[in-house]
């Protein structure tokens, strides 16, 4: 049996028709990678609108091509520009950056490409063996267990994900609210929908994963205004390089096992496995002198991690349905979305198809360390471009994918509301991730309860298996809760106690409050089966939200609490930087401009102001860089045939393409 499974599934790497999907799927990551202001979430958030109608082999050959290099492809801006190029290339520019300024670019690129290949490679064997080792043990869960690994996961992520664990705790519960918006599975129950017909089916995957990572993002880089780097040059050292990750060959295999490790854990994927390989490397090292200033080892080791934690992040995800990271929750909306149930099911009946995943993740590193030592030259001439010259072409992307995932206005509202909602945020330390996977596992934790209770009532949760796993949550809360930040130092504290003005945090986390209590208000006016799951999140989330106003109010200043990037994130002291609210205006302008004279002609005035005010751009420039967002745009909806959003005006006029 298993045998025949395996000769399928090699049958479908071998053809054509996979490859090239395949490849299509790594090059769209590599771009994602190399764009600063995007990453794995927006990157697959962007695919999904694109995979409907698709053969499932082939949808998830671009699904995993995309997820498999953008970590290494994002090597090139914390290289070349010292901006993380996704939230998993953080800890690279420690060392990665100060190598580039001492003209080793090449050298430190080199052993990236090397390690993040090792380290996929290393991640697809691990995901390989245990795929096998562990089928006779998952297809003994039933929903009662389901259910308990789904609270463990989420209880993982709200204690892990950011500084604070109340506010871990009360993002993921947001998103379990969110998640539970329009019909109940139960019963199809309406539930909070305030009588919005585009909220009765709930807001889609697409628009909640662009506006909680790439609107926030795109915003805070827009505000920095950075010229992407001052020289194209790499130096010398590719072969250098090399001969690095080979000398350090046992410290990537290690970090490559960190990476596998925590990208298995759901909650803390790509924002955490790069510290904690870069924070193993620096412990371990005899000779410390050189880490920050330009150590080789400081991009081999979070590098090999990065890649290696793809293959651990789809352990839980494949298995159980519960995404190890962010970008795995996109991953697993996707896999539904193209017909596929991750979890015991897929294993049992679609085992093909699971080592088609684990083969096209090898695969895919192998083709995107490649073409990255390919293209390594020509990225870095398009390092010298200023954001506010990049940052039209990703709004006007993003919108536009967004309104494919429903295909009505409301897409775009949605983004844009939830776009501001995620840059507060950001700004004050909630976890997006954490709102995120929250938001992908509330229907099937919903499913699961309820389930769960028609089998076994009440009683399942003394089932032998529910309450190992329970046992599990319990203790990962508490040494969640025991080892979490206290606080700043006594000098930090004195620097910025008069600086600080604690009340626009307050009024976000009472905001946060309010919407637990209309979640639970909401619930309330339902029958029971409609009304367990929002009631119950939102009895148990209020709690942390509450605690987080509890130090506000009081005026404390501790580390866990006081999150306010205007306050002490890296724009102060930067004079002239302009507030998020200048962004929010021009995307409210062009929401505005869409409602009005519809996509094609708002994003070509967009594109047009946006590139005169912002960049201070000539006409010329400015006619060039329209001209070709507006061709690839248009591009892609007629090769696609994907619609733009319709205005006003195309509701009263019959307009030739691409106007209507």
């Amino acid at each position: 049996m298993i045998l025949n499974e395996l000769a399928q599934a090699l049958a479908a790497l071998a053809s054509w028709t996979h490859f090239t999907h395949l490849l299509g799927g790594v090059l769209l990551g590599l771009i994602i990678g190399i764009l600063p202001g995007l990453g794995g979430i927006v990157g697959l958030s962007l695919l999904l609108p694109f995979l409907y109608g698709m053969n499932p082999v082939s949808a998830l050959a671009m699904l995993i091509g995309l997820v498999a290099v953008i970590s290494t492809s994002d090597t090139f801006t914390s290289v070349m520009m010292g901006i993380p190029g996704s939230s998993a290339a953080q800890a690279t520019v420690v060392d990665g950056f100060p190598l580039a300024k001492q003209g080793e670019a090449a050298r430190a690129l080199s052993a990236a490409f090397t390690a993040s290949l090792v380290g996929g490679l290393f991640g697809a064997v691990v995901l390989t063996v245990v795929i096998v080792a562990a089928r006779p043990v998952i297809l003994l869960f039933t929903s009662a267990e389901l259910f308990a690994l789904t609270v463990l996961g989420l209880s993982m992520v709200g204690v892990l994900a950011g500084n604070s664990t109340a506010k871990g705790l009360a993002s993921c519960g947001l998103g379990l609210l969110t998640g539970a918006l329009g019909a109940a599975p139960a019963n199809a129950e309406f539930r909070m929908d305030f009588g919005i017909s585009y909220l009765s089916d709930g807001v889609p995957l697409v628009v909640v994963g662009l506006a909680m990572f790439a609107v926030p993002e795109i915003v805070d880089l827009l505000r920095r205004d950075r010229a992407i780097a001052e020289s194209t040059g790499l130096g010398s050292g590719w072969l250098r390089g090399v001969r690095d990750m080979w000398h350090h060959k046992w410290l990537v295999l290690r970090c490559s096992g960190v990476g596998c490790l925590v990208g298995a854990l759901p909650g803390l994927g790509g924002s955490v496995v790069d510290w904690i390989a870069y924070g193993h490397v620096v412990q371990t090292s005899k000779d410390k002198s050189r880490f920050g200033k330009g150590d080789i080892r400081g991009v081999l080791a979070p590098e090999s991690a990065n890649n290696a934690k793809e293959g651990g992040a789809l352990i839980p995800t494949l298995l159980f349905g519960i995404p190890g990271s962010g970008g795995m929750a996109v991953f697993l909306g996707g896999m539904v979305l193209i017909g596929l149930e991750p979890g015991p099911r897929m294993v049992e009946g679609s085992l093909d198809l699971t080592y088609v995943i684990v083969w096209s993740l090898a695969i895919a590193n192998v083709i995107g360390a490649g073409i990255c030592f390919l293209i390594s030259g020509w990225v870095a001439r398009l390092t010298t471009i200023r954001y506010a010259l990049l940052a039209p072409f990703m709004v006007m992307v993003i919108v536009f994918a967004a309104f494919q995932a429903s295909r009505q206005l409301g897409d775009i509202v949605a983004l844009f509301v939830l776009g501001l909602f995620g840059i507060f945020m950001r700004r004050f330390g909630w976890s997006r991730p954490a709102f995120l996977i929250g938001y992908v596992l509330s229907d099937n934790s919903e499913t699961y309860l309820y389930q769960a209770l028609q089998f076994y009532g009440p009683e399942f949760v003394l089932r032998p298996g529910v309450l190992i796993i329970v046992t599990l949550t319990a203790i990962s809360v508490w040494l969640g809760i025991r080892n979490a930040p206290q606080g700043r130092t006594a000098a930090e504290t004195a620097a910025r106690s008069h600086a600080t003005d604690l009340r626009p945090q307050l009024a976000f986390a009472a905001f946060v409050v309010l919407l637990f209590v209309v979640g639970i208000a909401d619930g309330l006016t339902h029958n029971f089966l409609a009304a367990v799951f929002p009631v119950t999140v939102g009895v148990a989330m209020i709690l942390p939200a509450i605690w987080v106003m509890n130090p506000l109010v009081r005026g404390k200043l501790a580390h866990n609490v006081n999150h306010d990037e205007e306050v002490i994130g890296e724009h102060v002291g930067r004079e002239g930087i302009a507030g998020p609210w200048r962004y929010v205006w021009w995307l409210a302008g062009l929401l505005a401009g869409c409602m009005l004279v519809g996509f094609f002609l708002a994003i070509v005035v967009f594109f047009a102001v946006f590139l005169r005010v912002n960049a201070q751009a000539s006409w010329p420039r400015i006619a060039i860089l329209t001209a070709s967002g507006v061709g690839l745009i248009s591009t892609i909806s007629w090769a696609m045939v994907l619609n733009f959003p319709p205005g006003l005006l195309q509701h009263y006029f019959d307009l030739p393409w691409p106007l209507r």
